[in-house]
């Protein structure tokens, strides 16, 4: 029998960013609401608007997006299906990133570019002011402190209330905590996927929330091992693995993502599911070789 006790993202208790946003600790991912490879406008526009809408329903208080799913399209669908938009919900999104096709990424953090995508998602959401605004990724052809000089002005604005980090190593944490304060960190991690648990350890001791993408890993053997566990709760392999994540560390905010309201519904029911402490040992303890993307267009978050 599943031992999941409800449908509420509630129930995975709350957590608090810089000091004054608290959200529920399970949130909804908006990158796979747009089209194939990200790019352009979901093959089912309805379903989307209505995972949107299930999310909210069902305790979902933090959206994670960014300007280049779709481009423009995540954030655009976003307003439409929740715009005006409840009390409490935190939207984030990103900049940093450009598309110029289906699974094509570019990397642009400018100051320009940064400054000119703070003005865009702010149109797009219809908001005057980002909860949270993420560096997508560091621009290795642009200065790292020149990008978050251009997000700690923007924030001095009051168009961005807080920054936060995407795809980084600790020493871009820290050098950005120089600049200006740092709410959150978003890195590829899961149980079978531990290479930035220093990050992790590091955002717990500092008070920084961490949003995990690629919840399930990319080895096969993990997954069997994930799929032995998930067996014995009852529970799907992504509830599993959502609930690892939820007892890993009390600053981890998982952020998983899907275009189906069924699919929201299940993601959302991991945040009542109760992991044994022999069953987090059993994952913890998965070891696969480190994760490479080289030779894969899957897009980082």
């Amino acid at each position: 029998m599943s031992q999941i006790q409800a449908i509420s993202a509630a129930a995975a208790g709350t957590i608090t960013l810089g000091g004054d946003l608290t959200v529920n600790r399970l949130g909804y991912g908006a990158m796979r609401i747009t089209g194939k490879g990200i790019w352009g406008p979901p093959a089912d526009k309805p379903a989307a608007l209505a995972t949107l809408r299930r999310a909210v329903e069902l305790g979902v208080n933090f959206i994670d997006t960014a300007d280049s799913y779709g481009p423009n399209v995540s954030e655009e669908l976003i307003a439409e299906a929740l715009y005006p938009y409840p009390a409490g919900l935190v939207i984030t999104t990103k900049g940093g990133w450009e598309r110029s096709g289906p699974a094509q990424w570019l990397h642009n953090a400018s100051p320009q570019h940064l400054t000119e995508a703070v003005e865009g998602s702010l149109q797009r959401l219809r908001l005057e002011r980002i909860d949270i605004y993420q560096l997508h990724i560091p621009d290795p052809a642009v200065s790292y402190d020149a990008s978050m000089e251009t997000l700690a002005k923007l924030r001095e604005q009051g168009k961005i209330r807080h920054v936060a980090l995407s795809n980084v190593t600790q020493e871009h944490v820290e050098r950005g905590r120089k600049i200006v304060p740092i709410v959150s960190v978003q890195n590829r991690y899961s149980f079978a996927d531990r290479e930035w648990d220093y990050v992790v350890n590091y955002c717990a001791e500092n008070g920084i929330a961490f949003l995990p993408w690629a919840p399930l890993g990319q080895n096969r053997k993990a997954l069997e091992v994930l799929e032995k566990v998930a067996r014995e709760l009852g529970a799907t392999t992504l509830q599993t693995a959502l609930a690892w994540l939820l007892k890993r560390s009390k600053i981890i905010l998982p952020i998983p993502g899907t275009s189906s309201p069924a699919h929201v519904e299940e993601n959302i029911a991991a945040a009542g599911l109760e992991l044994p402490d022999a069953a987090f040992r059993e994952l913890s303890n998965v070891t696969p070789p480190p994760v490479s993307y080289r030779v894969s267009s899957i897009p980082k978050s």
